[in-house]
């Protein structure tokens, strides 16, 4: 290869900069051993409210070692996985465990004082932008579901990822909107124009200069992008031709322009928005809030699931009467109700299973995927929803850290854990230079096997 060029390299546009996977003609130069000096590793923090059931994150059988042999039939999603995931058992949020303030301090490792709005301290992600961040296009991307129900403009339920003790960072919800954050330039106006139509000639000068390898991978990453544009352009045409004929609008529940109306859809699309930035190196840190802290969703899209998300979590009350429930569905009994409680939390692992693929089927030339390089913690701050407990918490971490993490196992503590521990280990991973993050008492070695 005659010449390199750098990480930062772009495609540009007439209003479009297309940010880059990782390709062999890139630097860092390969060492003498034949391998790229370094990796990049990047931080996901996946965020659920309402818990889970009593029982539903214990793994089926676990072996003598703590090695995940088998999940239980409601992560089956994952089990392909399993080998690619550590789940902690016995952590907990000692400094708020409810709704509003187990949300809002979920990554601050302190506690919420309402009046103030103060969540205690930064939060871990933005930390690690601060170290981090300025290698990137984006220091951190925070990213969010159209929150549904009653507490949908609630701050504290919106809120995971804080600059300061008081400053909530914005999230986005639009599609459309996260991606031209990531591909289109602030200047010279946002045309319809597709952006891989206006970085082609870009595309196709670095595509003659580069390996065989790096062709390969471009047509991948640009393809990729191009499938992500289609979705966004579709969902904004539904919603025209939903707006345009009062018969199918009077028929339909219509999201706003640029969300697509099916939930899974969307959500699928922002997980591929994410998988996007961590290919592209557009950020390495990245937020995603599944749901606000006390999500009402209803999903009755899942076939047995009858009620809202937050009344399910409230398993042990069947008669549809309290003040948690919709005041129209009742369930039969308990069991019936924890059942469709856990078919959620199912729904969920499917989506994130999505994801792992995702991120699993892209290898990189530094060595291994973006999966073996990423570190993603993915968790609510209830353990079980009806007693709002903040003990032995639903979290697993996905990924290896770039080799930080032995996964592949279940890490039950004698002692309960506090999640600061997890989040100090997370950010000494990635090089930041911390003894003590929120109530820390010292970092989670056990993450590495140690």
């Amino acid at each position: 290869m005659k010449h390199r060029i750098s990480r930062r390299t772009m495609l540009r546009g007439a209003s479009a900069v297309v940010s880059l996977p990782l390709l062999d003609i890139m630097r860092p130069a390969v060492d003498a051993v034949g391998k790229m000096s370094d990796r990049t590793t990047r931080m996901c923090y996946l965020y659920f409210p309402n818990g889970s059931a009593d029982g539903s994150w214990e793994p089926h059988k676990v072996g003598p070692q703590g090695e995940l042999l088998k999940l239980n039939q409601w992560m089956k999603p994952l089990e392909p996985f399993k080998q690619d995931i550590l789940i902690p058992r016995k952590v907990w949020t000692p400094r708020g465990n409810g709704h509003g303030a187990g949300t809002a301090t979920w990554l601050t490792g302190s506690s919420y004082d309402g009046r103030s709005i103060d969540a205690g301290g930064i939060s871990v992600d933005q930390l690690a932008s601060k170290h981090i961040g300025q290698n990137t296009l984006l220091p951190s991307l925070e990213l969010s579901m159209r929150g549904e129900g009653f507490f949908s403009n609630s701050l504290c339920r919106n809120s995971i990822s804080w600059t300061s003790s008081n400053t909530p960072v914005p999230r986005e919800v639009e599609p459309r909107v996260i991606f031209d954050r990531m591909f289109r330039t602030q200047t010279g106006g946002l045309s319809d124009k597709s952006v891989l139509d206006q970085v082609l000639a870009d595309a196709r000068d670095l595509q003659r200069r580069g390996s065989a390898a790096d062709q390969r991978k471009l047509d991948e990453y640009l393809e990729s992008l191009r499938s992500i544009e289609r979705r966004i352009a579709f969902a904004g045409k539904q919603a025209e031709r939903a707006r345009n004929n009062s018969a199918l609008s009077q028929s339909l529940i219509r999201p706003e322009p640029g969300i697509p109306g099916d939930h899974g859809e969307y959500m699928r699309l922002m997980f591929d928005l994410v998988v996007m930035a961590f290919w592209a190196d557009a950020t390495r840190i990245c937020t995603f809030m599944l749901d606000h802290g006390q999500s009402n969703r209803y999903f009755n899209f899942i076939e047995g699931v009858e009620g809202t998300w937050h009344a399910l979590s409230h398993w042990k009350d069947a008669s549809g009467k309290t003040e948690d429930d919709d005041g129209v569905t009742s369930w039969r009994n308990v069991k019936e109700k924890k059942a469709m409680y856990n078919l959620v939390t199912q729904w969920h692992h499917e989506q994130v299973a999505f994801f792992l693929a995702r991120l699993k089927s892209i290898q990189e030339p530094t060595g291994g995927s973006l999966l073996d390089n990423s570190m993603i913690l993915y968790g609510s701050n209830l353990a079980d929803g009806h007693e709002h407990s903040a003990k032995s918490l639903p979290l697993l971490v996905a990924g290896h850290g770039s080799g930080t993490i032995k996964s592949g196992r279940e890490v039950r503590f004698h002692r309960d854990k506090t999640m600061s521990n997890l989040h100090l280990s997370m950010l000494q991973a990635v090089g930041v230079k911390l003894d003590r993050f929120g109530d820390s008492t010292g970092p989670m070695t056990e993450l590495s096997g140690a």
